[in-house]
C-alpha cells in the first residue's frame, strides 16, 4: 500500500495533506488502501483542513476519497496550495469550502485510459470513459451549479483555472490569505515608517489659552 495522505493535528484542528499522484497503483482492486483511509478519517472528530497538491491520478481512488469526505459529518476545508488537476480536482469538490493560494491552479479534463484488444474491447472502454465523465460532472455540478453542457465543454477543452477564474466559475470559494490585515502589513513598510517618523518630528501647535485672555472674552460677552 502506497500512502498518498498524511495526518497532523494543530490543537483541535485536524490537518490532512494529500500530495503527489493519486494512487499510482489503482484502487480498482485495492480494498486495503481505501479502508485504511476511511478508518483514519473516522478515527477523529471536528473540522478538517485538507491541504491538496496533486497533478491527478486514479479516478477510482479520487472517487472513493471524494465520497468519504462528502460523508464526513464535520466541515472539510480544502486548501489548494499548489495544484489540483484532473482526478485531484474531483477530491477538491468535496470541500465545505475550497480555498486556493494566489499562485495555485485547478484543472479539469476528460478521463483517459489505455486499452488494447478487439473492437468490442475498445467500444467498452469508450463507453466506460463516457460514463466516468458523467460521474465526474456530477461532482463539479454539485459544487458549481454550472450547466452540465458547459462543464462538459470545459472538460473537452482541458480547462486550467487560476484562483480568480475558479472563484468566478464556482470551483473555489476564497483565496488563501485573503483575510490578512492589510493595515498591519503596511505598518512594517519603509514608506509607512518614514511617514510615522515625519509626523513625530512636526512641531506641535500650542493650543492652550491664557486665563487673562479667557477673562477678556467673557467680559466682552457680558456687555
Amino acid at each position: 500500500m502506497k500512502r498518498l495522505w498524511n495526518w497532523n493535528h494543530d490543537g483541535d484542528q485536524r490537518q490532512l495533506s494529500i500530495s503527489g499522484v493519486i494512487a499510482p497503483d489503482s484502487w480498482v482492486n485495492d480494498d486495503v488502501s481505501s479502508q485504511v483511509f476511511q478508518d483514519e478519517l473516522n478515527d477523529g472528530q471536528g473540522p478538517i483542513d485538507l491541504w491538496l497538491n496533486s497533478p491527478g491520478g486514479d479516478c477510482t481512488a479520487a472517487s472513493r476519497i471524494y465520497s468519504m469526505l462528502m460523508d464526513y459529518p464535520n466541515d472539510v476545508n480544502v486548501k489548494i496550495d499548489g495544484m489540483a488537476a484532473s482526478a485531484a480536482s474531483v477530491i477538491a469538490m468535496a470541500g465545505t469550502t475550497v480555498l486556493m493560494a494566489p499562485t495555485a491552479m485547478l484543472m479539469i479534463h476528460n478521463p483517459l485510459t489505455i486499452v488494447g484488444g478487439q473492437k468490442k474491447d475498445l467500444d467498452q472502454a469508450a463507453q466506460m470513459l463516457s460514463e466516468t465523465k458523467e460521474s465526474i460532472i456530477n461532482a463539479y455540478e454539485l459544487k458549481t451549479n454550472l450547466p452540465r453542457a458547459k462543464i462538459s465543454t470545459m472538460m473537452d477543452d482541458e480547462t486550467w483555472m487560476n484562483v480568480n477564474k475558479a472563484i468566478e466559475l464556482g470551483f473555489a470559494d476564497e483565496m488563501l490569505g485573503q483575510d490578512k490585515n492589510i493595515t498591519d502589513c503596511y505598518s512594517y513598510s519603509d514608506k509607512q515608517s518614514n511617514l510615522v517618523l515625519l509626523n513625530k518630528l512636526k512641531p506641535t501647535t500650542n493650543l492652550t489659552t491664557s486665563v487673562k485672555s479667557l477673562q477678556k472674552r467673557l467680559s466682552l460677552l457680558s456687555h
